[in-house]
């Protein structure tokens, strides 16, 4: 049987939260969950096994839910690991995705945001499921999102 559980949030480590948290209110109408976090202690060093540890960033309230829907949270850590670089077959977590009325706008208000095109925007056909309209695209820090429209 499995586990009992409910989707809560994703969690992106940036270079600059504050930076990253804007461009995801400006371009995707995320908004912010208070309080702002400021985290630090033992606890904290325990927890994540970094020592002297500093964390600050922000929740982010995914579009399309309520003031219970999950979130996309936006931390900065005081010592950063080294970035690999971000690619849309890497295995592990790739990419988060939204469904927008217009691809090519939402790609278009990603790069004036900062953000940059990964691939061609595309429509294809998936058999049983409509068709597909959608592109990669990467925020200001290089994580990439998935832009897409359905159509039956």
């Amino acid at each position: 049987m499995p586990i009992r559980a409910k989707f809560v949030h994703t969690n992106l480590i940036a270079e600059d939260w504050r930076r990253l948290a804007d461009f995801y209110e400006q371009v995707f109408g995320c908004t912010p969950v208070p309080p702002e976090r400021n985290l630090s202690g033992p606890w904290l060093e325990k927890g994540t096994s970094v020592p002297e540890v500093e964390i600050w960033g922000v929740h982010l309230r995914l579009p399309g839910y309520d003031s219970r829907g999950p979130t996309l949270e936006i931390f900065q850590y005081n010592h950063l690991k080294g970035r690999p670089v971000p690619a849309v077959n890497r295995p592990g977590f790739a990419h988060i995705g939204f469904v927008v009325d217009d691809v090519a706008a939402a790609r278009d208000m990603v790069t004036e945001a900062g953000g940059r095109v990964v691939g061609e925007l595309v429509s294809a056909e998936i058999p049983g499921a409509g068709k597909i309209t959608f592109v990669y695209v990467a925020d200001p820090e290089g994580n990439i999102i998935e832009l897409q429209k359905w159509e039956d």
